[in-house]
């Protein structure tokens, strides 16, 4: 410490600048330093070493001995306040120190919770944009959906309305036909009538006539109220008159408005019946029978089947089929189409099989063959048996069809051989009721399947 004076022109001491060089280098450098001074704390940044206390001098050279002694004594105690005093700089210097390294720990724990809170920000950012992107895309396709479903609509609607026309045309050929039809088997039997009245000389024959024109047959109306509607009783009976070839009048009811004159001529009844010489009869089977014994040989020709089994043949169809198209549940489906099929096929051998008795060209199956190739259930003519199996069939092929998509199996040869020869003749096509009608007629009876 005897390098440092005190500059006498300024009255400050002095220290030369090697020694503040060591002094500096001696507080940067912590290898140097010992466990009293040594700052063990990590930091960023060290500030720079604290100011050096200003040393107390001894006075000068010219003092006498006693005062050397004296002063030597005083220079060592200052040189100990000195120590003392730097001691307490680097004390606080420490302290400085790990203030700041508290603060530079503060401030990047700050900067790494905003940074966290930066990122957290931006994947909240990210999420919402992600979400509105999904958001967005379900509306795309809500809306593209909801446009498909509007052209799916429309198309429906569009075949609906041409399916709606197409009937509606095909109905009012159908009346058209039908009505010339009547018109012209009216109008025969009327001149036929009228000659038959004229040329005949007994009073018999004029009654005849007279009861002929009497005959009246009153049929359901469709869903116009003036064509025929569905009704295979009513076409049972409509067959059987024109097989017999008398002469009648067919009468359409609309139920919805029945006129009072038929309320009064048949109270409580429904179609069909038949009114005959002034006499109403309602009763299917009755007037079928009754039919038959007033319009029998020679002048009309007998309808009844030779064989009992033709009368039964199919009996049991439309039972069946009536149980397959009121079916909802689906797991009896199958077994109800089965039973279906089952009684078809029945039907279907009967008319393969040749009659019992018969001889093979009257019964129309080849000599030798044991399959009978005749036209209808009792042979080759029309009996009272097909007006009642036929309009019965016609309805079980349309209704399945369209409620069910069921079509009558192709390997029923025998069965589809009758249908086509039926198809052929007017007693059976002009008194059928039209497709829509009988389709309209089963709308609320032909119940959807569940899923």
């Amino acid at each position: 410490m005897d390098s440092i004076y005190e500059n006498t022109s300024t009255g400050e001491y002095e220290v030369p600048s090697d020694m503040v060089d060591d002094l500096v280098a001696f507080y940067e450098d912590p290898d140097v330093l010992t466990g009293k001074y040594e700052n063990t704390r990590a930091v960023s940044r060290i500030p720079s070493p604290p100011e050096l206390p200003a040393p107390h001098l001894p006075a000068k050279s010219g003092s006498s001995t006693s005062s050397s002694s004296s002063s030597s004594s005083s220079s060592e105690d200052e040189e100990t306040d000195g120590e003392q005093g730097i001691d307490a700089r680097i004390e606080h210097w420490n302290k400085r120190v790990e203030r700041d390294s508290v603060k530079v720990r503060r401030g990047e724990e700050s900067r790494e919770k905003r940074e966290e809170e930066e990122e957290e920000e931006k994947k909240k950012e990210k999420k919402r944009k992600e979400e509105e992107e999904e958001k967005k895309k379900k509306e795309e396709e809500k809306e593209n959906k909801r446009k498909e479903e509007e052209l799916e609509r429309k198309r429906k609607e569009e075949e609906e309305e041409l399916e709606r026309k197409r009937k509606e045309e095909e109905e009012e050929l159908e009346r058209k036909r039908r009505d010339e039809v009547l018109d012209r088997r009216s109008s025969s039997s009327s001149s036929s009538s009228s000659s038959s009245s004229s040329s005949s000389e007994g009073k018999g024959e004029e009654k005849a006539g007279a009861e002929e024109s009497k005959v009246t047959l009153y049929t359901k109306a469709g869903s116009d109220g003036e064509s025929i509607g569905n009704c295979p009783f009513s076409q049972r009976l409509f067959m059987i008159l024109w097989l017999k070839g008398v002469v009648f009048n067919v009468t359409t009811v609309d139920l919805k408005r029945k006129p009072l004159d038929l309320h009064n001529l048949a109270p409580g009844t429904h179609p069909p019946f038949l009114t005959y010489e002034g006499e109403v009869r309602t009763d299917i089977n009755k007037i079928e029978e009754y039919l038959e014994d007033k319009l029998a040989p020679p002048k009309y020709p007998s309808l009844a089947a030779k064989n009992h089994q033709s009368n039964i043949a199919g009996i049991d169809i439309f039972a069946k089929f009536s149980a397959y198209v009121k079916n909802t549940r689906p797991e009896n489906h199958k077994v109800l189409e089965k039973a279906l099929n089952k009684a078809l096929a029945k039907l279907d051998d009967y008319l393969l099989s040749p009659l019992p008795g018969a001889q093979d060209k009257e019964e129309g199956s080849h000599r030798g063959s044991k399959i009978s190739t005749r036209r209808y259930l009792d042979g080759d003519d029309l009996t009272l048996a097909d007006c009642n199996l036929l309009p019965k069939l016609h309805v079980v092929k349309v209704v399945a069809k369209k409620f069910r998509n069921y079509d009558i199996p192709a390997d029923f040869q025998g069965l589809w051989r009758y249908l086509g020869n039926a198809y052929s003749r007017d007693e059976f096509t002009n008194t059928c009721a039209a497709d829509a009608e009988i389709e309209l007629a089963y709308k609320d009876v032909a119940k959807r399947l569940g899923k």
